[in-house]
Formats: C-alpha cells, sequence, structure tokens
C-alpha cells in the first residue's frame, strides 16, 4: 500500500508538470514564471528549494553526532541566506529585470565576467543535484528492492520529466503541494515519536548535553570553525540562480521581500523538526541508528509506524527532495543557456528556440549530476561543497558591484581567480583548516587590489536605484 501511494504521488507530480507546460509561452515563463508568482508561491517555492535530502538525511545525522554546532550550516546558515537576501540583495537585483543571476554581473561588470562568474557558478550545481538524487533513491530503495544507481536514474527521468516541460511554472505549483506534504508528514511524525518516548521532556532529558550547545568553546580554532560554518550556506548560497529564480519570480518588489522573510522562518522552524524527530528515534530505536545513520528516519518510519504515518512521511521526504531536485536543475540550465550559449548566437536566435536550449539543458545537467552521484554518495558533504565553490568565488564581486562604487571588472576577475585558487591551494595542503574561509579572504583583497590597479571606466557605470 505504502508503495501504491507513493506512485500514485509521482503520477500527480508528473501530471501537474504536463498541465504546466501550458502556461509556458517563452523563455521568461520557463525561468521565472512570467514573474507574476503570488506570495504564498513565491514563499513555498523558497521553503522548498532549501527543504531537501540534506535537511532530512544530512543535517539529522550529523546532528546526532555533533549536537547543534554540528548544523549551524544547515538549517542556520539556510535561513541566515535567506534573510541577507531579502535584507540586502533582493531590491537592486530585482529592478534590474534581467533573467539570471549571471545576467546581474554582465549589468555591473560587462559580458566577460558574466561569463566567467557562470563558468565558476555551473560546477556548483552538479554535486547539488547529485546529493537530491542519491537521497530520492535512497528512499525509493527502502520501499523497493532497487539498487542506488537504479533508482538514481529512476529518481533523475522524474524530476526530469516535469522540469523539462514545466520549468518553473510546474516547480513553483508543485513546491505548494510539496511544502504542504512537508509540514504535515514532520509533524505527524514528530507527535508519533513523543508519544512513543512519553513525552517531549522525556526525549530533551535523555539527549546528551552537547546536543543543545549552539555556542562553541572560548578559543579562537572553535569560533573560527563557528564562523566557518556560518558563511557556507549564509553566505555562499547568495550568489546563487536557483535562489535568484524563485525571488525573482515573484509578482513584485514587495511580495519578493515578503517571500525571503516568510520562507526563512519557516525553514529555520520545520528545518529542526528532523533533528528532534531523529534524536527521539536515536533514543527509541539505537539499534537502527548504528545499523544507517542516514537512514535513520526512514528505517525507524517503516519499522515502527502505521500506514497513514509511512504515507505522510515518505511523502514529506519525496516532496523535499524533489523540490530541491528541480531548482538545481532549472537553475544551471538557465545560467548555461541564458549566458553560455545565448550570446554565441546573438540576436539571430528566436526565443523559442531558445525555450528548446533551455529543455535540452535541463537534461544535460541531469547526466552530469547522475555521473557525479555515481562517484561521491555523502549528501551532506555534496551540497556543503557546491555552496563553498560560490563563496569564495561569487560572493565578493557579488556584493561589491551592487554596493561599492569603486568595484570594477578588474577587480571581480581578480576576486574570482584568486578566491578560488587560495582555496583549492588550502584543500592541498592545509585540508583540515577552514580553507573556505581563507579563499574568502584572498577573493575580497582581490576585489580590492583589482578595482584600485584596475579602476573602473566612467562609461562602464550602472544604475541601482
Amino acid at each position: 500500500m505504502l508503495l501504491t501511494a507513493i506512485l500514485i504521488y509521482l503520477a500527480l507530480t508528473l501530471a501537474i508538470g504536463a498541465w504546466s507546460s501550458r502556461l509556458v509561452k517563452n523563455s521568461n515563463d520557463f525561468v521565472l514564471a512570467g514573474r507574476s508568482l503570488p506570495l504564498f508561491l513565491s514563499a513555498s517555492a523558497l521553503f522548498a528549494t532549501w527543504f531537501g535530502s540534506e535537511t532530512i538525511f544530512g543535517a539529522s545525522s550529523v546532528y546526532l553526532e555533533e549536537g547543534l554546532l554540528g548544523v549551524i550550516e544547515d538549517p542556520f546558515g539556510g535561513a541566515l541566506c535567506l534573510i541577507l537576501f531579502g535584507l540586502f540583495y533582493l531590491r537592486p537585483m530585482y529592478r534590474m529585470n534581467v533573467l539570471t543571476i549571471g545576467d546581474v554581473f554582465k549589468k555591473i561588470f560587462g559580458e566577460r565576467l558574466s561569463f566567467f562568474a557562470s563558468i565558476f557558478m555551473i560546477p556548483a550545481y552538479f554535486g547539488y543535484v547529485a546529493a537530491q538524487l542519491i537521497a530520492l533513491s535512497l528512499v525509493l530503495g527502502a520501499v523497493t528492492d532497487l539498487s542506488l544507481m537504479e533508482g538514481v536514474v529512476i529518481s533523475a527521468c522524474i524530476v526530469v520529466f516535469y522540469t523539462f516541460l514545466g520549468g518553473m511554472w510546474a516547480i513553483s505549483i508543485t513546491d505548494f503541494m510539496q511544502t504542504t506534504l512537508i509540514v504535515i508528514g514532520l509533524l505527524a511524525v514528530a507527535y508519533l515519536v513523543a508519544e512513543e518516548a512519553g513525552g517531549v521532556g522525556v526525549i530533551l532529558e535523555k539527549a546528551p548535553p552537547e546536543s543543545f550547545q549552539f555556542f562553541p568553546e572560548a578559543n579562537f580554532s572553535a569560533w573560527t570553525t563557528y564562523f566557518g560554518a556560518w558563511i557556507i550556506l549564509g553566505l555562499g548560497s547568495i550568489p546563487s540562480q536557483d535562489i535568484y529564480q524563485r525571488v525573482m519570480s515573484s509578482k513584485s518588489e514587495k511580495v519578493a521581500v515578503q517571500s525571503t522573510y516568510l520562507a526563512g522562518i519557516f525553514y529555520l522552524t520545520f528545518g529542526l523538526l528532523p533533528l528532534f524527530i531523529a534524536l527521539g528515534a536515536k533514543i527509541l530505536y539505537p539499534e537502527l541508528y548504528l545499523a544507517d545513520k542516514q537512514m535513520l528516519l526512514p528505517s525507524m518510519v517503516l519499522q515502527h509506524s502505521n500506514l497513514p504515518i509511512q504515507v505522510l512521511f515518505f511523502g514529506a521526504l519525496i516532496s523535499a527532495i524533489m523540490s530541491t531536485t528541480s531548482s538545481g536543475l532549472l537553475a544551471p540550465a538557465a545560467i548555461i543557456s541564458e549566458n553560455l550559449v545565448r550570446p554565441y548566437f546573438g540576436k539571430k536566435l528566436s526565443d523559442q528556440h531558445f525555450l528548446w536550449i533551455l529543455r535540452v539543458n535541463v537534461i544535460l545537467v541531469a547526466g552530469i549530476a547522475l555521473i557525479l552521484a555515481y562517484w561521491k554518495s555523502d549528501i551532506y558533504e555534496l551540497v556543503a561543497g557546491a555552496s563553498i565553490l560560490m563563496l569564495v568565488s561569487l560572493f565578493v564581486p557579488l556584493t561589491a558591484g551592487l554596493y561599492w562604487k569603486k568595484s570594477s571588472s578588474g577587480g571581480a576577475f581578480l576576486a574570482l581567480f584568486m578566491g578560488m585558487a587560495a582555496y583549492l591551494a588550502a584543500e592541498i595542503y592545509i585540508p583540515d583548516q577552514e580553507t573556505h574561509i581563507l579563499g574568502l579572504v584572498a577573493s575580497a583583497v582581490g576585489m580590492v587590489l583589482g578595482s584600485f590597479i584596475f579602476p573602473k571606466k566612467l562609461s562602464t557605470t550602472h544604475e541601482l536605484s
């Protein structure tokens, strides 16, 4: 019965994708849903973007080993990113009225910098999508006899189908349905765990003391690690196309700002639920925790709950993963199409042809993610790695371009390359340190040096207001 319910849900998702294709008339509809999403669709799309496999599988398993200090990156850093985006980045970018964040770099620094920024941005999404495909495969494998790679391939086909047809419209509509399932499903399982344990208080009393330690020890090394965890998602995901395209799909600037705040609050609130559920599951069923940390929650629900709870939980789980996967597919496909392919054709490319280029690139991104999923299966690491790449290369140029009048394209070039070079070198020679902080500092130094050595020409001045 559980498998039947999952198949019905997947069929419904595919049907929504097919129906949504009727709303896609041009490339703007496909990438940004025609900039017409109301608040409830925009906020749910943003929330669902973040709430993926790393939140349920990755963060919960890390939390059980390291406590709150181990999950500062996600969900706390993720919520911080949404709030900061709404406060400081959204308004100037929304007014530019462009298709991708690569176009934002083009507006500020010119086409050449936009090309390199896009090149730096795209690889980050392959690991992100791979993580979601692995997670969805694990879920399917829990209720079927599918192998990991068989599940990954089937998962990719499902998400590619509705993203290919409906683009941002399909993603937004399915995200609203998926957000509803996530909230209901996690609340139901949290209630079940609390009831089985004898109440919330019992779970909290039996938890190790480090489970609730939010601040590190009073030494430089601990605080450096703490700061590093906050900025991986908190700053590293600000220059990301998936966040950008969901926010810019809102019907107005006011709605866009409101959606970031709502999504940030929702994400932090419901992002803590998997941690509580995992804590209760470990206390109630330690043998499941020892068997497979990442599969603790699905195993607990399968073995120790009734069918309605199973349907709700797996519905929530699949929803969380699929929503994140779809945005991870569309984001790099949009950047490849808009910032790498379109400039090659110039004005000769019609919008309908461009729309098909977008769709083909959705398939291309999925194919590369499949290959990466075959190589690496640690969900939390894959997601963290994706955000770090953008943190050390793109965060500083974007921030400086929006708020520092003396920022130049030369400074942006140096920031991109110095940040990435410093990070990669540190990963080789001092891998156990907070290498992404060194990359971020190097990027900032590159931005300042480059802007003074290669100052901005007056002809390239841009207006953000």
